[in-house]
């Protein structure tokens, strides 16, 4: 009976994860997903292409940040309809990561972007292949793991979400333009975070960038003439960026992707639990981490950076309980069709960095908190405590320092794969912590006691 009414077109298989939805009213749930990812979705780009010697040009950033929308609807259409083993067939939305904002930002200051593309090409081919083997390695990523590596992700985010809200690399970086751009845009978020009702407040971040996009425009901040430039539709560029294999860039770079595997482990997990009541399978997780893996890959063919679950979206399903696949599809279809409208990049492209600033600081800051929570979840234990408090500790302190002194006995590819990688160093001492300690070290404590 079930099955029948799935096969039937009806609003109510709106909550089932198969069934069809009429388009008509399935396109308003599925823009909802695209709204509350959008801006999340393409600022990683605005930061690491800003971040790279030399730094990209404005019609160049406009280019990839239009395919990074086309990537992202590629990578969510994966998740949604796998191709053989690759894809989860989970409600998951996709887009570019924030996990590789700090690493990929360091390599397009050392190595050029080519380097990060080069990166991100191979990382992800590692990360498809650990997915689809995932069944005989996922253990040793324990919840402790996982949330010690979240937490340390908004650490590391803190410096780039100042620098943005400075001005980035701008010539008045912390000038009082910038401070107060940023500052209006930041206040914007709040407010309507605590105002606005319903769904609608997962936009708060769109609200902020409009409210600071004005201010900029007022102060002459911008130059939207090249809004239009490049007219209303134009097919995404393959290999618009040459990759430049690195092997110090390539090796961290591969650390990251074993981070945002976790991440995506705990995405999945909790989309399954909240959304659809029941535990996750084997299966779906092997499918959902191939699919992050090959559809990074297939992003750094578009000269964008990696792309994962969005955590935003995991909160949104479990407060709306949509998990229907063809009504999120219709999000990912526009997607695709954003992909092809250039004014949409030349319109991120020409985003103020003070403007992201104010939008995205306390979006990193609850990064930090959302790990928080992790840990608090999984229970302050002696052993979890040790685990999470030591490798945050050698994580952040050992990467916080101007110089990398202390990795001077290490060869010169270590000291770029962990000498300012917060999240590398916190996953690599988290990771064996967690294989060195014994499972019983609360037990053996009370028993001493």
């Amino acid at each position: 009976m079930s099955q029948e009414k799935s096969e039937t077109v009806s609003m109510e298989n709106i909550y089932r994860l198969d069934g069809r939805v009429p388009v008509a009213k399935a396109i308003p749930f599925g823009l909802q997903h695209v709204l509350a990812m959008f801006v999340a979705n393409l600022t990683p780009m605005t930061i690491i292409a800003a971040a790279a010697k030399p730094a990209l040009s404005q019609q160049e950033l406009a280019m990839l940040v239009q395919n990074a929308m086309f990537a992202a609807g590629i990578a969510t259409m994966i998740q949604l309809y796998p191709v053989w083993k690759i894809g989860s067939k989970l409600p998951i939305v996709m887009g570019v990561s924030f996990t590789f904002v700090t690493i990929l930002s360091t390599i397009g200051g050392q190595f050029g972007y080519p380097a990060v593309v080069g990166a991100v090409l191979v990382g992800g081919i590692f990360e498809g292949i650990l997915g689809l083997l995932a069944k005989y390695w996922k253990k040793i990523i324990s919840p402790i793991v996982a949330a010690t590596v979240v937490t340390s992700i908004g650490f590391s985010l803190f410096t780039v979400g100042a620098r943005s809200f400075g001005g980035g690399y701008a010539e008045d970086f912390g000038s009082a333009t910038n401070l107060i751009i940023a500052s209006i845009t930041l206040a914007t978020c709040i407010l309507w975070s605590i105002f606005v009702k319903g769904y609608m407040k997962q936009l708060s971040v769109l609200a902020g960038l409009v409210v600071g996009y004005i201010c900029a425009i007022a102060v002459g901040k911008v130059d939207y003439t090249l809004i239009f430039s490049k007219g209303l539709i134009s097919l995404p560029h393959i290999l618009p960026v040459m990759p430049v294999f690195n092997i110090g860039a390539i090796l961290s770079t591969c650390i990251i992707f074993l981070v945002s595997a976790t991440e995506t482990i705990g995405d999945t997990t909790a989309m399954v639990v909240t959304g659809l009541n029941r535990d996750i399978t084997e299966k779906e997780i092997s499918g959902s981490l191939a699919c992050d893996g090959f559809a990074s890959s297939i992003s750094a063919l578009f000269g964008c950076c990696p792309v994962t679950s969005f955590s935003q979206n995991v909160g949104l399903i479990a407060m709306t309980k949509v998990v229907n696949r063809f009504t999120i599809a219709s999000g990912a279809a526009m997607m695709l069709l954003a992909g092809l409208l250039p004014p949409v990049g030349q319109f991120f492209s020409s985003l103020p960095q003070c403007v992201l600033g104010g939008c995205t600081i306390m979006m990193f800051g609850t990064i930090v908190v959302s790990g928080m929570q992790m840990v608090a979840s999984c229970g302050f234990s002696q052993r979890n405590i040790v685990i999470s408090s030591l490798s945050l500790a050698i994580g952040i302190g050992f990467t916080s320092t101007s110089e990398i002194e202390i990795w001077k006995i290490f060869p010169p590819i270590v000291q770029n794969v962990f000498g300012a990688n917060v999240v590398a160093v916190v996953f690599v001492v988290a990771l064996l912590l967690n294989l060195i300690l014994p499972k019983n070290m609360d037990i053996q404590k009370l028993s001493v006691e």
